[in-house]
């Protein structure tokens, strides 16, 4: 047998062992990079944002702190009660607002959150901060920086078994490459797939820390009103379109009004 082949196979059957299954939508994805490393990796281009920008204090930074750990609690105390609390437990959250005018947000591997204070026009109140919040906040919790680190390792063939052990610097090409960072903005690239699965994900976990879902279609109106230029066809984007977004929130709803009402809301 060829040893192209073999590859092919060490590659196939590594794959099937490392498939990861999302507890909260059911989306199976591949991450057989080490998330500790990471998590590493992740924490020190935080603490680098934060050094290389100015953080916000005072009431609207209470906000996204409260936002985000009511949303943090929810999805501790949904994953304890399906028994996988342990998937979250070296998660060392912090939510922080930096001054720029971006309209933007990210959470790095490992829960590291930044709100830019540009996106607070948008969010206008506490539930469109969730919504911004919860979506950023399920792309770490369904691993999908691993995922597109371990999609350019296959890419690379790095992702039969000995391709596991790495040297650290190749990681850290690779984790550059899905977070470059740079004039204090990290750009994180996700595909469509996966910010779809995050808007489904966000708008479960808002719900379950007790903010209304149904204000998340506001809010993406906002979003697609505060837009400004020609907008690339969906096919061509890494982004949904506003319509696609919003026709998949109505999708969801239903089920997100059903962990909204039993955190106390009213529907």
């Amino acid at each position: 047998m060829k040893i192209t082949h073999l590859l092919g196979i060490g590659a196939t059957v590594l794959s099937l062992a490392a498939c990861t299954t999302n507890p909260i939508t059911g989306r199976s994805s591949l991450q057989i990079a080490n998330n500790s490393e990471i998590e590493a990796m992740a924490l020190q281009q935080y603490k680098q944002t934060l050094t290389e920008s100015k953080v916000i204090t005072g009431s609207q930074s209470t906000s996204v702190k409260n936002v985000g750990n009511r949303i943090k609690n929810a999805a501790e105390k949904y994953y304890a009660s399906i028994g996988r609390g342990a998937d979250l437990a070296n998660y060392k959250w912090e939510f922080n607002l930096l001054q720029d005018s971006q309209v933007n947000a990210w959470c790095m591997p490992g829960g590291k959150v930044a709100v830019y204070s540009g996106i607070l026009p948008i969010t206008k109140d506490d539930t469109g901060l969730a919504v911004v919040m919860g979506h950023e906040v399920s792309h770490a919790l369904a691993g999908h920086g691993n995922e597109r680190i371990s999609q350019t390792m296959i890419a690379q063939g790095l992702g039969t078994a000995s391709g596991l052990a790495i040297k650290n610097e190749k990681t850290a090409a690779i984790f550059q490459s899905v977070y470059p960072i740079g004039s204090q903005v990290v750009l994180l690239k996700y595909g469509r797939n996966q910010e779809l699965e995050a808007d489904q994900m966000g708008l479960y976990l808002m719900s379950m820390a007790g903010y209304d879902p149904r204000q998340a279609i506001p809010f993406w109106n906002r979003m697609e009103a505060s837009s400004s230029g020609a907008r690339q066809p969906e096919f061509l984007s890494t982004h949904p379109s506003p319509g696609s977004r919003v026709g998949d929130i109505q999708k969801n709803l239903p089920k997100a009004l059903e962990y909204y009402r039993a955190a106390g809301g009213k529907v």
